[in-house]
């Protein structure tokens, strides 16, 4: 950008990154994305429970003032939020496509449409002096946890998916409050004319019917309804389980596949394997096993012999090293060097807390790159630089718990 001496400019190409990737990337433990996410958070669970705390009368009228001031300092928060949103993303997400396009595309998109509505119905309840408004539209910005939650993200990503089966499974249940309610009809609109009179008040029966709700409050009389009854109710216990069935399977497939992706990252992130295809690192994933271990466990004493390296997909490792200790917590990885060559373990690791781990074992990792030639050219060449690079004796170097430590806690002896 060009600018004219003398004179500011008008914006900062370098502000925009950064405020990019405070907002959509830089949300590993510790960072101030973090933070941000968490002020996020904090300010969605106040606003929402200002808002319900409004619907109470008694509430409302000794902390009115509290509880508008709350909304108000949220919808602010939300707009600027959203404005930052729009103005950083010029660049980044859609790098093919003008600015204003680039803009289009994230306010026309799900999480721009959710950002959207967490402040400017709630802004226009406020400007109108809408009580009942101001209580219904606070109860948006729930939604904006969709992009902040894994598992709600893997919940809708799971509807979606399923959503071409789940429609077949409304079509059928439609057909099947239409065929009970108009054999209902038949059976009992002389009987009960007021209950079952016409096929949509005999449709109440069957849908509350097949819901297994049966609130008992039209019910059958006639011996051929009440059979019908019967049928209703079992086939409404299948239709219950089917979507849901369809639904945890889903979920359960998204998360498997989001914890394929966050360990596809992690093993990216290994500067040994950081060169190599798609087809290698899947090779490697099939060779990971899944250990856990408790808190105060010991995972490997100093002086062992270092057989396999380690990846943390959930909690916290220590490892005492002759000089420091470290911490090592989710995301990160430790023994590297044990893959590349024999040497003993450099420090005893002990579990702070409860601790997944991901496994990869020298005797497998060398078993393959037996069998993939390419493999072995850069494993060859990538330890060859790595341990001329350290010193260490050791299955843990220096340069690798720096690079390996993007939120951990270290420092000499400390407890």
């Amino acid at each position: 950008m060009t600018t004219v001496p003398g004179k500011r400019a008008v914006s900062d190409p370098d502000l925009r990154d950064r405020l990019y990737e405070l907002l959509e990337h830089d949300h590993l433990p510790y960072s101030v994305g973090s933070r941000f996410v968490r002020l996020i958070i904090t300010i969605i669970v106040v606003d929402v429970l200002a808002a319900i705390l409004a619907s109470v009368p008694e509430i409302s009228a000794r902390f009115g003032r509290l509880l508008t001031v709350i909304e108000v300092a949220a919808v602010i928060a939300f707009a600027l939020e959203y404005a930052a949103r729009i103005w950083s993303i010029v660049g980044h997400s859609l790098r093919d496509m003008t600015p204003l396009r680039a803009r289009l595309e994230y306010v026309f998109s799900a999480l721009g449409l959710i950002d959207l509505l967490a402040f400017l119905p709630s802004a226009v309840a406020l400007v109108v002096g809408d009580r009942i408004g101001v209580i219904l539209f606070g109860m948006l910005p729930f939604l904006k946890l969709v992009r902040y939650s894994p598992a709600m993200r893997s919940l809708l990503a799971a509807l979606h998916a399923e959503r071409r089966t789940l429609f077949g499974c409304i079509v059928i249940l439609t057909g099947a409050v239409l065929l009970f309610a108009s054999l209902l009809y038949a059976l009992e609109h002389d009987v009960q004319p007021d209950k079952f009179g016409t096929i949509p008040h005999a449709m109440w029966w069957a849908i509350v019917t097949l819901g297994t709700v049966g609130y008992g409050d039209v019910i059958p009389v006639t011996p051929l309804g009440k059979m019908v009854t019967v049928a209703a109710i079992v086939f409404g216990f299948a239709m219950i389980a089917l979507p849901v069935a369809i639904i945890s399977t889903a979920f359960a497939d998204e998360v498997r596949r989001r914890d394929f992706v966050v360990t596809w990252g992690m093993l990216a992130r290994v500067p040994l394997f950081s060169h190599l295809g798609a087809s290698e690192i899947a090779d490697i994933m099939r060779l990971l096993r899944s250990q856990t271990i408790e808190a105060g466990e010991v995972l490997v004493r100093r002086g062992d012999a270092a057989s396999s390296m380690y990846f943390i997909t959930a909690g916290e490792v220590e490892i005492d090293l002759p000089s420091q200790r470290v911490r090592l917590s989710d995301g990160t990885f430790f023994g590297e060097i044990a893959l590349l060559r024999r040497t003993k373990r450099s420090g005893t690791v002990t579990a702070r807390r409860k601790t997944k781990l991901l496994v990869l074992d020298a005797q497998d990792f060398h078993a393959l790159i037996e069998r993939v030639p390419a493999l072995a050219a850069h494993v060859k060449e990538t330890a060859d630089a790595r341990l001329a690079e350290t010193a260490s004796a050791g299955d843990v170097a220096e340069g690798e718990i720096a690079q390996a430590m993007p939120g951990g806690t270290r420092g000499g002896d400390r407890d």
